[in-house]
């Protein structure tokens, strides 16, 4: 009966109901406890004590169970939103929140085409909560917290030797772009089926010649780095390929001067004897003179793509002639007693190039496929040192050869170049024709080699035969130099059949 009629009791009681209503407002939760203390009791102790205290127990577990069972039914989690440690709001789930920045970051990439966006959502922590007819206001906080986001755009720099020349939007793109430069200046490769003609010339088409790429790659250091850039900062890859491959034009022209040559020229100011032929196509074997002014406008690519190229070639071989003396045939006469045939042989050469023009070319491999059957000729015994033998012999010893016969640049190589021992030989028995300058050859000696084949020895430093006089195979005829159209000392040799330029690689 004390438990009833102890109001303090009856309080503590009533504050434990209390805690499951924590929605209901001050004068909500006074009105009850009221109603509850005054009504219940009064009626209760107008009964029976031991009925008014059985009643009571029922009552309040009655109310108990009902008012427990209509909070939980009423109770809503909900879950707090926190960045970098601030709270922004409350939502319903957390999914809302992921939802809510993945439509963000499609959006800010549709903003973007073409740029990779990278969303600063800052650090989402959240926090779980629960309460009686929660109504958390999702719309605002995600408004408030989409204010908060902040985007960049990220890319990857192109840097040649140090310098940005561009960015693109991602590494993939950039790898891509460079191999396409490259590929612009690699020549196609045996597996495309594709032949790829050599320098050396030849006009019906006889000579055959297939191009190994040996090696590609940059001149300059080429770096690409990673950078958060702006959006407006990323370049059109096609607008970046031209910019790479043309650079920029700048004019330039150049005054002969006394002792210039085309490839002096050429080496002094760094670029290909090619580039001076194509821009000055009056330019004929050679010849410049004092006072010529000559174009050296070139593109200056940000990128300079070097090559190396094995051209392999098969050449003709020349018959050689083989003189039988016949003591009873007069002098003059002839008989042929073996036609002769022409053999096969194949050469090797490296090439350089840079940004496809020639920068330098050696031939590095020689051998015979097939020998040549030398012709056989019978004459008379009269002996005639002036007359050739027919068989050439290399002029130079120790000889290594920097430049081939054939087209180059839009004009014709007339000869061989090489170096090696610097005294200069007769390739053939002979009479010497003419010595003294010739226009792009400098110091040069002619050889007759009264056979229908002249020999032309250019370049030279020194001449130290005369005119009418006869030599022999082998005999010294002069010191190799560097006069005339020359870059560097070296011999220029060329070979003539009755008045026909030939490639003197048959003969030696």
């Amino acid at each position: 009966m004390t438990f009833f009629t102890d109001k303090g009791r009856f309080r503590k009681a009533w504050d434990s109901f209390r805690q499951t209503f924590r929605r209901v407002s001050p004068q909500q939760e006074n009105q009850q406890h009221s109603n509850i203390e005054n009504g219940t009791v009064q009626r209760l102790l107008r009964r029976k004590p031991i009925l008014l205290a059985g009643s009571a127990l029922v009552v309040l577990a009655v109310a108990g169970f009902s008012s427990s069972h209509y909070v939980k039914a009423h109770t809503v989690d909900f879950v707090e939103v926190y960045q970098n440690g601030s709270l922004i709001g409350e939502v319903g789930s957390k999914q809302q929140v992921a939802d809510f920045i993945g439509q963000t970051q499609k959006k800010l990439e549709a903003d973007n085409a073409g740029v990779h966006m990278v969303l600063d959502t800052g650090k989402i922590t959240y926090g779980v909560k629960s309460a009686y007819k929660a109504q958390p206001d999702s719309a605002a906080t995600l408004q408030k917290l989409g204010g908060l986001f902040d985007s960049h755009a990220t890319g990857v720099e192109l840097v040649v030797d140090g310098k940005r020349v561009g960015i693109v939007k991602d590494k993939a793109t950039a790898d891509a772009l460079l191999a396409r430069v490259q590929g612009k200046y690699a020549p196609k490769t045996k597996s495309e089926k594709t032949e790829v003609t050599a320098l050396a010339y030849s006009p019906d088409g006889s000579v055959k010649s297939k191009t190994a790429l040996k090696s590609v790659k940059f001149v300059e250091k080429i770096a690409t780095d990673d950078a958060q850039v702006e959006p407006q900062d990323i370049a059109d890859p096609e607008q970046l390929y031209l910019q790479l491959i043309k650079g920029t034009v700048k004019p330039k022209s150049y005054t002969v001067k006394e002792g210039d040559c085309v490839g002096c020229i050429a080496h002094e100011f760094g670029i290909s004897p090619q580039v001076i032929y194509e821009r000055n196509k009056w330019i004929k074997d050679d010849m410049i003179k004092v006072g010529d002014v000559i174009d050296l406008t070139v593109l200056q690519p940000e990128v300079t793509v070097e090559t190396v190229e094995n051209v392999t070639e098969t050449e003709s071989i020349e018959p050689k002639t083989v003189i039988q003396k016949n003591s009873n045939m007069k002098s003059g006469e002839q008989k042929i007693i073996r036609e002769g045939k022409s053999g096969k042989k194949q050469l090797v050469y490296r090439l350089i190039k840079q940004n496809g023009y020639l920068m330098s070319e050696e031939l590095i491999s020689e051998a015979v496929l097939e020998p040549s059957v030398p012709a056989i000729i019978m004459k008379g015994t009269k002996v005639n040192l002036s007359e050739g033998t027919g068989q050439f012999a290399w002029p130079v010893t120790g000889h290594r050869l920097t430049s081939y016969y054939g087209m180059r640049w839009g004009a014709m190589h007339r000869g061989v170049d090489m170096v090696g021992n610097h005294n200069i030989m007769a390739a053939d028995n002979g009479v010497v024709t003419f010595t003294g300058t010739r226009p792009g050859l400098g110091n040069c000696i002619i050889i007759d080699h009264k056979n229908g084949y002249e020999t032309w020895y250019g370049h030279l430093s020194k001449i130290l035969v005369k005119k009418g006089e006869t030599v022999s195979q082998g005999s010294k005829i002069g010191i190799m130099g560097n006069t005339g159209h020359s870059f560097g000392t070296h011999l220029h040799f060329e070979v003539h059949k009755n008045g026909d330029l030939q490639n003197p690689l048959k003969y030696l």
